[in-house]
């Protein structure tokens, strides 16, 4: 039998750009669609809404502003907690030396959580409201809501998104459950300045009112360094707490917590945090990291209805709530400021 002939170099080559190309258009095609941002102090990488391709496909958080990393002189504040996901865990465990999050909790930044609108009056097999996300069925077997529970999406909306260099606007507009709302939220980096805002509106165009409450979860992640010596959390009030943390990890001196000890294996700091006034100053955190010489301020324009603290050894949340009411025709709006700093050593 003839031996097969061999295309000469030049085809070969041909042949290989061409398989290369494929296998490169392949590869882009499964990456979750994405977009960056910048000015001339940040570089914000970010993550878009799609219900097919998109990173976060949870009905936990707001699918709009997903950032998993956020450059300024040389550290990095937001990336992934967790080291690989499993659609069969609930909220995060710890396996070997990984830590492995459900589909619900496996995000990454500074990312929106609304409770649900409609759950308590919606029969089983019916649908209840997460803004930012849509419109959930209900299970025939929920005794209550379980925001870690992946929940079927009966409606995602009309969701649209503007990008422009420095900033990147997301709407959806939803009407399901007797709710019809326009949520838009806009992240958005201040010129010259090494600060970055959320800006949010929610109006009515229903007929029913919206009375709900956010939080922003704020997984900090600054240079993947695990929470320890030298980072300290402090807001205006003297802060008081009816679980304060294990002492032998973190302490509430006045108005800070301070860390005493590095978080590592499965330990947890993790306290509320009350004391604060209906002033909007006091709706302030600082966290600083003397270890990594860097830090960040996060101001917002509405008083905070509860706040709270939450670590392990990948990361470091501050969670300020706001209280949502918006009668029908109505808009309602807030904004929160953060500005990311350098530290002496």
């Amino acid at each position: 039998m003839p031996e097969p002939i061999a295309p000469p170099p030049r085809i070969r080559r041909a042949i290989f750009v061409l398989l290369l190309a494929l296998s490169l258009n392949s590869l882009q095609a499964a990456d979750p669609p994405q977009a960056e941002i910048a000015n001339s102090q940040l570089h914000v990488k970010l993550y878009l809404p799609d219900g097919k391709r998109g990173y976060y496909q949870g009905t936990r958080f707001d699918w709009s502003g997903v950032i998993y990393s956020l450059e300024f002189e040389g550290h990095n504040y937001y990336g992934p907690w967790f080291n690989r996901t499993n659609h069969d865990i609930h909220d995060f465990i710890y396996d070997g030396p990984d830590i492995v999050a459900g589909p619900c909790s496996a995000i990454t930044g500074p990312v929106d959580e609304f409770a649900p609108l409609g759950w308590d009056e919606t029969k089983p097999g019916g649908v209840f409201i997460k803004v930012g996300i849509g419109a959930l069925r209900k299970p025939a077997d929920a005794a209550k809501y379980d925001n870690y529970k992946l929940y079927a999406i009966a409606d995602r909306g009309k969701w649209s998104v503007k990008k422009h260099r420095d900033s990147i606007e997301f709407s959806q507009e939803l009407s399901a459950a007797g709710y019809h709302f326009l949520y838009r939220k806009t992240v958005r980096l201040v010129s010259g300045k090494p600060e970055m805002t959320l800006e949010h509106s929610l109006k009515n165009l229903g007929t029913r009112a919206i009375h709900t409450n956010v939080y922003n979860h704020n997984f900090l992640t600054l240079d993947h360094q695990p929470p320890g010596p030298g980072l300290i959390v402090t807001v205006p009030f003297q802060i008081q707490s009816s679980h304060p943390p294990n002492k032998k990890l973190a302490e509430i001196r006045g108005n800070q917590i301070v860390y005493l000890d590095t978080l590592k294996d499965r330990d947890v700091v993790a306290t509320p945090m009350a004391g604060f006034t209906r002033n909007v100053g006091d709706h302030l955190i600082r966290i600083e990291d003397t270890r990594a010489g860097a830090g960040m301020k996060i101001q917002a324009d509405r008083p905070l209805l509860r706040e709270s603290l939450w670590s392990i050894r990948s990361v470091i949340a501050v969670e300020p709530f706001i209280e949502i009411n918006v009668e029908p025709g109505a808009e309602f709006t807030w904004k929160s400021t953060y500005e990311y700093s350098t530290l002496s050593r």
